[in-house]
């Protein structure tokens, strides 16, 4: 698995998603992991990519005019790191990110990032559709607890393990992330 054509995708590992008003969350361990595999992603020069969340909602703690939109400490871009901005669920929606891993010969994805549900989801689900290998690291991601609009609560932990479930054998491959480190 670990070879130049396996890119390792970050999606919206950004600060915002630390505010008070996202709520409850699970995997807090998540960008310890996400440090884990981009370390690991880093010492073999195999490729990053950066994808961050630029809402066109002016409130948005993700919009462009907010601290928000900066990345987590852990999932610092460096140089020679690719990065693509999006203002949509999928990172390959108007993004030029499909045609980037074509023209690199990319056709592995290791995804990573937040929320599990939303923007990770969606992602995972079209990169499975164009025909990527895609393996999404389950304790790489993280979501928040959900209140319908009837006030019940779902819990981020059980939202999470619902969508693994649901993308695991129909988008992608389901792993850990000892499980992608020791992939050889």
């Amino acid at each position: 698995m670990q070879t130049k054509h396996t890119a390792l995708l970050l999606v919206d590992v950004q600060q915002a998603f630390d505010h008070p008003s996202w709520g409850a969350r699970n995997n807090p361990q998540a960008e310890q992991n996400i440090a884990s595999l981009l370390g690991h992603w880093r010492a073999r020069q195999m490729p990053v990519i950066h994808i961050r969340h630029f809402s066109v909602h002016a409130a948005s703690t993700l919009h462009p005019s907010h601290l928000g939109v900066a990345y987590k400490t852990e999932a610092m871009p460096i140089t020679g790191e690719k990065e693509f901005t999006k203002s949509v669920n999928s990172a390959l929606i108007g993004t030029g990110l499909e045609d980037y891993l074509h023209q690199q010969k990319i056709d592995r994805l290791v995804i990573v990032g937040i929320s599990t549900d939303h923007c990770v989801s969606t992602t995972t689900r079209m990169a499975g559709n164009l025909g990527f290998t895609t393996y999404l690291v389950s304790d790489a991601c993280a979501t928040f607890d959900r209140r319908r609009a009837d006030g019940k609560l779902f819990l981020a932990e059980d939202i999470h393990q619902i969508h693994l479930c649901s993308l695991d054998g129909e988008f992608c491959t389901v792993r850990t992330t000892a499980e992608i480190l020791s992939a050889e």
